[in-house]
């Protein structure tokens, strides 16, 4: 009992970080239903859903972040949290991109024009940027010990190892994804985001393993390059 007391302080900041995540994704999805069933121009709605998407993963991303930053309750609980959100993620997010380099890539492969690209990447940079002040005024409230309003964030270096291994690791890591998310097209949707948000949590524990990457980096790069892939 004493030991449970001594942890509880711990589990209650990541009750409550978890809590505002979670209360995101909730607010995010009513005002996806809202902006469905009020918007009818199709550039409109699109900008919006794309605003919302970018928006949610953007604020659990930095949130996921100061988690993996703190010392971990289990060494699994950084594993179930990459398979929970990348299950969330991709549940919630069907039909947008959340990504400027998917949004690209289709443009570029003609599955997009000019100017819906253009849109998108617009929504998306109001978005993230919506979610970096948000993140900052939230941070400001203290809510728990972990959320200081002195903390940074600016762009910075996540790598903490050799270039070349991160690079390796990256490179595999992408050829085993795509490939999967190539082969499971064939497969249910709900089905394959399942099996692609373990394919995620394997490719994480496999990184921990050779020590490659450390977890922030790969579950910020997984955010923001994996998660919208599933949900297209």
């Amino acid at each position: 009992m004493t030991a449970l007391r001594g942890l509880w302080p711990e589990m209650q900041d990541t009750c409550i970080s978890l809590g505002l995540m979670l209360s995101i994704v909730l607010f995010m999805g009513l005002a996806r239903v809202v902006t469905r069933q009020q918007l009818n121009r199709p550039t409109a709605h699109a900008f919006v859903l794309e605003f919302l998407a970018t928006f949610q993963l953007c604020f659990c991303t930095h949130e996921l972040q100061l988690l993996s930053e703190q010392e971990p309750l289990h060494p699994t609980w950084p594993l179930t949290l990459t398979y929970f959100f990348s299950l969330v993620h991709g549940l919630t997010l069907v039909g947008t991109s959340s990504n400027p380099c998917g949004v690209m890539m289709q443009m570029m492969l003609g599955g997009m024009s000019a100017e819906t690209g253009a849109m998108r990447l617009l929504a998306q940079l109001i978005g993230a940027l919506c979610s970096r002040y948000c993140m900052g005024a939230l941070w400001s409230l203290g809510l728990t010990k972990y959320h200081v309003s002195e903390r940074s964030l600016a762009c910075r270096n996540p790598i903490q190892v050799d270039l070349p291994k991160a690079v390796i690791a990256e490179a595999v890591s992408s050829f085993i994804f795509h490939s999967a998310l190539l082969h499971f097209q064939e497969v249910r949707t709900k089905l394959r985001i399942h099996l692609l948000s373990a394919l995620i949590t394997f490719l994480v524990y496999a990184d921990q393993i050779c020590k490659t990457l450390l977890f922030r980096y790969i579950a910020d790069d997984f955010d923001v390059q994996f998660f919208p892939s599933m949900a297209v």
